[in-house]
């Protein structure tokens, strides 16, 4: 490794200028990263780390008001020209988002805007670009790459949409890598790869990153030197292993202590089985030519069967396409299936939309992106009550009462009902969908991926939320989640989904301590190295 930087910022401010009020996002801060070096940004939602990222080539919007230094290999970018910028945007600093939905574009496929980065940036076009891009889709694992290249965005999963985001960074093999929250939306399996494919991209073109995070396993096994911000400010730096062995400031102890702990309360021995499937099986059709002829099937789900009591929590893991939220939706009725799916003992296929209708208030879901699943034109109250109208739940009393209630109950304050997501954190915001669910009193709650968006410490509270609810009201949970440590915390039972089948099937206890099968193994080997 060089001791040279290949970027340098030095005593950055960042301010955003808003009527008439200014914001200080960033100051002073001040860090470096080599060539073949990796250093860390570490801090919760809001404390300046993706500001201070974006603020190297100018990314921010007029808004921003910048001061301080950043160079890039010796060349300031602060007060840069359009053209010099041009030139190091993608080409010599990549950035791999946490969003990958907002960055891809839905109305092309993979292979035209993979190609369109190789064309722009290093003139390669038809066959070569074509052998590149399935290089890269392989290398970041992508299953069946070729058959892929003509898939929308829309058409991949969330963790299969994030890999083609890194493949499309690392296309132009650039000098700095920014990669911000690359592997939150990923499984442990696929964090795994993609955090070896980068420490090797890394040696093999001496490439410097800068990777900006709130998990802290991945930071442990990846970073080289890390630095600690909160509210804008450089709290603690240092090199990897001293910083963690040795934390100084009581926010880094505070991030540092931050993981879900314990165990849930074991349900009831009487309690009664809320829902239960049997063979349950999503197969999708592939329809192609002019007739969309069926030509094959995409097997989502093959053959699951299981049960969920009352004040008992199932753990769904699995990678990305292993079937698991489709699963889900199947046995609230939101897809179409085969199998059997029971609901207290009544079994639901063939029930008419209309009796499904009156079923809903009992199977509510939560979904990852608190964001991307509450409307921007309501406020906290309607988002909340919308439900309570359309299933006339306790119509004697005033909605904003129940509203109001409920928001007490999920440690959200009452007074804050007529906000707007938008003001909102991520974890309130999260908040609010599990209230959303609750003040419908549901007995079957889907919990898919409720805390891979937020920081470790928000992860921490929502699940001591979760477990006191399911307490209080004995609700039975499906949650599904790549994150190992959550389910663990979470879960009486656990599924492992391997590309629509089940590949083990029991009691948490014994799945985490003597697991069956080789992917059950992998799994779980993936995490224990990467908080090594």
């Amino acid at each position: 490794m060089t001791t040279a930087p290949i970027l340098d910022v030095q005593n950055l401010a960042v301010a955003f200028r808003q009527d008439g009020t200014v914001t200080e996002a960033v100051k002073g801060v001040s860090f470096s990263v080599a060539r073949g070096e990796t250093v860390a940004l570490v801090g919760e939602s809001g404390s300046g780390k993706s500001v201070s990222a974006l603020s190297t080539v100018a990314l921010l919007g007029d808004s921003a008001e910048v001061s301080g230094s950043v160079q890039y290999d010796g060349q300031q970018m602060i007060g840069a020209s359009d053209r010099l910028l041009r030139k190091v945007r993608g080409n010599d600093i990549s950035f791999i988002f946490q969003e990958p939905m907002t960055s891809l574009n839905p109305l092309h496929t993979i292979e035209k805007q993979l190609g369109e980065s190789l064309e722009l940036h290093q003139g390669v076009q038809g066959d070569a670009a074509r052998a590149r891009i399935l290089e890269l889709l392989d290398k970041v694992g992508i299953q069946n790459a070729e058959q892929r290249l003509k898939a929308y965005p829309h058409e991949l999963s969330g963790g299969q949409r994030q890999r083609v985001m890194i493949a499309m960074a690392l296309a132009n093999k650039p000098d700095l890598l920014i990669a911000d929250e690359p592997t939150t939306a990923l499984d442990v399996t696929i964090q795994a790869q993609i955090l070896d494919l980068l420490a090797e991209l890394k040696a093999a073109e001496n490439m410097g990153m800068l990777f900006i995070t709130h998990d802290l396993g991945i930071v442990r096994k990846i970073a080289d030197r890390v630095f600690v911000m909160e509210k804008g400010v450089v709290v603690e730096s240092g090199p990897t292993d001293a910083l963690f062995a040795n934390p100084q400031h009581p926010y880094t102890q505070k991030l540092l202590g931050a993981e879900p702990t314990g165990r849930p309360e074991p349900a009831p021995s009487d309690a009664e089985t809320i829902v239960e499937t049997e063979n349950l099986k999503v197969w999708f059709p592939i329809k192609q030519g002019f007739l969309r002829k069926t030509t094959g099937y995409v097997k989502a789900v093959n053959s699951a069967t299981l049960s969920v009591r009352a004040g008992e929590t199932l753990g769904i893991v699995g990678e990305s396409g292993s079937g698991k939220t489709t699963l889900a939706l199947a046995i609230m009725r939101l897809i179409q299936c085969e199998g059997r799916v029971a609901y207290l003992g009544q079994d639901l296929q063939g029930w008419s939309t209309r009796e499904l209708r009156a079923l809903r208030k009992d199977m509510q879901i939560v979904f990852q992106d608190p964001f991307g699943s509450l409307s921007p034109r309501m406020t906290c109250a309607e988002i909340i009550a919308e439900g309570l109208g359309v299933h006339r739940v306790d119509p004697h009393r005033a909605p904003r009462d129940l509203v109001a209630e409920i928001m007490t109950e999920v440690g959200l304050d009452p007074a804050a009902m007529d906000r707007y997501p938008h003001e909102f954190s991520g974890g309130q915001r999260q908040r609010i969908a599990i209230a959303r669910a609750m003040v419908l009193r549901p007995k079957l709650v889907v919990l898919d991926e409720p805390t891979s968006a937020l920081d470790m410490t928000v992860q921490v509270q929502i699940v001591e939320l979760l477990r006191g609810l399911q307490k209080k009201h004995d609700l039975a949970y499906l949650f599904i989640s790549h994150d190992l440590a959550v389910v663990r915390a979470m879960s009486h039972k656990v599924m492992v989904m391997k590309r629509g089948d089940v590949v083990e099937y029991g009691s948490a206890d014994a799945l985490f301590d003597n697991p069956q099968s080789d992917y059950t193994r992998e799994l779980l080997a993936s995490v224990s190295l990467r908080d090594a």
